[in-house]
């Protein structure tokens, strides 16, 4: 059974990471346009929260150039790719607020799959990173370090 669950939960985590690769492509037009021909947007500068839409260009243009190989590295089950993917989804998600007044749909829509993006990273991630086969030799949490090899589950102090 707790096979079955690490499997279905690195399905999650595959998924959170195409995800993400295709959230940053997105970004990456997006910012582009913004830089490129920022007339070609087709929103009316009052209603966006942001002022200079170049400045904000570079900035949907970067966090997309960050999504995408940290995408590609939760492919991998790069073990720094887990906290590096809920910093910036974290603050992609924030970002999206700027567009709210102006596209409100596809804000909301890009808010939920970072939602979406940030569970499957949080949720039972030790499980996941065996299905994986996560690289790189940091513990995946506090209980798996070396300190803790011999520790008794109900939590008494670790054996000599």
């Amino acid at each position: 059974m707790a096979e079955h669950s690490g499997k279905r939960l690195a399905g999650f985590v595959v998924f959170a990471g195409a995800l993400l690769m295709v959230e940053g492509l997105i970004n990456v037009i997006h910012g582009l346009t913004a830089l490129l021909t920022d007339e070609r947007l087709g929103i009316e500068r009052d209603r966006l929260v942001i002022v200079n839409v170049t400045a904000w260009g570079w900035v949907v243009l970067i966090s997309g150039l960050l999504l995408m190989p940290i995408g590609g590295a939760l492919l991998t089950g790069a073990a720094w790719s887990r906290i590096a993917g809920i910093v910036v989804v974290s603050l992609h998600a924030v970002t999206q607020i700027a567009w709210l007044n102006a596209y409100p749909v596809w804000a909301i829509l890009m808010i939920a799959l970072d939602v979406i993006v940030l569970y499957a990273l949080t949720a039972r991630w030790s499980d996941v990173r065996d299905s994986l086969g996560g690289v790189g030799d940091a513990p995946w949490s506090a209980l798996e370090g070396p300190e803790f090899s011999n520790a008794d589950p109900q939590g008494s102090p670790p054996r000599a």
